[in-house]
């Protein structure tokens, strides 16, 4: 597991700089409080004093030379480091973290400027559930984590050079292993923060409207799906899931996209539920109609959608499902996947999958 989250971390890492070009330049240092948000009852225990981090960030303003910069404002990629406190260290100790992030600018003046922060990485977590020695620790069970963080950012620029800036932000910080070991009811740390930053090297930027033009034809993928989950109780046996997604995509414009997808899926983890009911090999199948929405980024494309199941006999979970990640698209047929399934707030399985583009 914690090689498939670096994995993950290094597709993110290439593509944001990448595009970046290394061009405009800087760092920011952004102390938080926040504190864990208890999203289950059984979590209720867990809550016992703020939040406090902080993050080191290296960001990267693109320059116009790709046409989505200027679709997307000129937006900033980077690499965060992350450290905090969860709100109980007796129980569920500190959190670490780094990922990569692009933030896009809403509103731009030439002394403010407001984002919205999407970033992906990984995370180690100090303390987690042990039988024996912290069985109070209902939230996570694995050390090494996958790091979701999303949010607002405000820049207030000082000076006429616009060197330095004020930073000021709201967001949420989400750990979580995606049930490969349970139990996994993850952290989320809301926060507020108030930090500095500066810039190194400023550049002027190309601000011609040349957009990319949109795909006229609907493309057609193939994804092979290959995962695990563990179900309670803990410390039993990792079942294999193995799934096929055929998904049709379409980009409307250079920010707007929309998939549509048929889903197979054999989750051998359905023979644990209920297991008085006995399950055909054939029943624990399920198919799945989806729809979803793409946010393009050159190769990367960030998804989230919501699928409904046509066949489900056992119904293990709720008749809807979700998937929140990102396809990278390697070559014209080749694409990786990394997104993660869940039924509503709760975590199903992660979807590893490699797929071909017709």
């Amino acid at each position: 597991m914690r090689m498939r989250f670096w994995l993950l971390f290094g597709l993110l890492l290439h593509s944001s700089l990448s595009f970046s070009q290394l061009r405009e330049w800087g760092i920011e240092v952004n102390p938080k409080i926040g504190f864990l948000l208890a999203h289950r009852g059984v979590m209720g225990h867990l809550p016992r004093e703020h939040a406090l981090g902080s993050e080191i960030s290296y960001f990267i303003s693109t320059n116009g030379s790709k046409d989505y910069h200027r679709a997307y404002k000129f937006p900033k990629v980077g690499l965060t480091l992350f450290g905090s406190t969860v709100g109980n260290n007796e129980i569920l100790g500190q959190v670490y973290g780094v990922y990569t992030f692009i933030d896009f600018p809403f509103k731009k003046t030439e002394k403010f400027e407001l984002s919205g922060r999407l970033g992906a990485g990984a995370s180690w977590n100090t303390k987690v559930f042990d039988q024996e020695l912290n069985p109070k620790n209902v939230a996570m069970s694995t050390h090494v984590n996958a790091l979701i963080c999303f949010g607002l950012r405000s820049r207030f620029y000082l000076g006429i050079y616009r060197k330095n800036h004020i930073l000021a932000g709201i967001d949420l910080t989400h750990c979580s292993n995606g049930s490969t070991k349970v139990p996994n009811l993850g952290i989320n740390l809301p926060y507020l923060s108030l930090g500095i930053g500066h810039t190194f090297r400023q550049v002027n930027k190309i601000s011609k409207e040349i957009y990319a033009t949109p795909e006229e034809k609907w493309k057609l993928s193939a994804i092979g799906i290959l995962s695990a989950k563990e179900v309670f109780p803990t410390g039993g046996k990792k079942y294999p899931i193995y799934a096929l997604s055929l998904i049709g995509k379409k980009i409307f414009t250079p920010r707007t996209g929309m998939e549509l997808g048929l889903d197979f899926i054999y989750k051998t983890s359905i023979n644990a539920y209920k297991p008085q009911i006995h399950k055909s090999k054939e029943g624990i199948a399920q198919i799945g109609l989806y729809c979803g929405y793409v946010l393009p980024l050159d190769k990367l494309n960030f998804v989230l959608g919501m699928g409904m199941y046509v066949r489900d006999e056992y119904f293990p979970d709720s008749r809807m499902y979700h998937r929140l990640g990102m396809r990278y698209q390697v070559n014209e047929k080749l694409l990786v996947n990394f997104t993660l399934k869940t039924h509503w707030a709760k975590a199903d399985y992660v979807e590893y999958g490699i797929g071909y583009t017709f």
